[in-house]
């Protein structure tokens, strides 16, 4: 069974690419808008990153690998979930793509997610994480707003 669905979803945040960039590279910044997710990882290709935490009561630990990250501009990782019932093997893992582009004073940010089994799966994921961009979104621009 091909695994062809893909979560694409996007949002333009009011701060330039480099709020939004410190924003999804800073374990701080993600525990706020993810989840209250612990992040580990030295933000270098070829590096682990996990993600750790706990969800409607139950403890998790999901990880990956970074694949690709250039400053400002895109950070990718595998992606696999501990929750997801899946078994823990290479063609389980997701490919989890952030991208950033400046417009004008603004960032688009558009998030896609592949080797998704399901139109189901598909609409859960965009669902899943059209609510993170929007919680990311509301993070970045009060940082914005009022500065450390």
């Amino acid at each position: 069974m091909k695994n062809d669905h893909i979560a694409k979803t996007s949002v333009t945040i009011k701060a330039d690419t480099a709020a939004v960039w410190k924003a999804i590279t800073s374990a701080g910044t993600i525990k706020k808008y993810l989840m209250d997710t612990n992040v580990k990882t030295d933000w270098k290709e070829g590096s682990p990153i996990t993600y750790e935490g706990e969800y409607n009561g139950k403890t998790y630990k999901d990880k990956g690998v970074i694949k690709k990250i250039e400053k400002e501009k895109m950070l990718q990782s595998t992606y696999w979930s501990s929750m997801g019932g899946k078994e823990d093997k290479p063609e389980n893992y997701n490919l989890v793509t952030y991208e950033l582009e400046s417009k004008d004073d603004n960032t688009l940010l558009t998030l896609r997610q592949d080797n998704i089994h399901s139109e189901k799966e598909q609409q859960q994921a965009i669902e899943n994480w059209k609510a993170v961009l929007r919680k990311l979104k509301a993070v970045v621009e009060a940082n914005e707003n009022h500065p450390a």
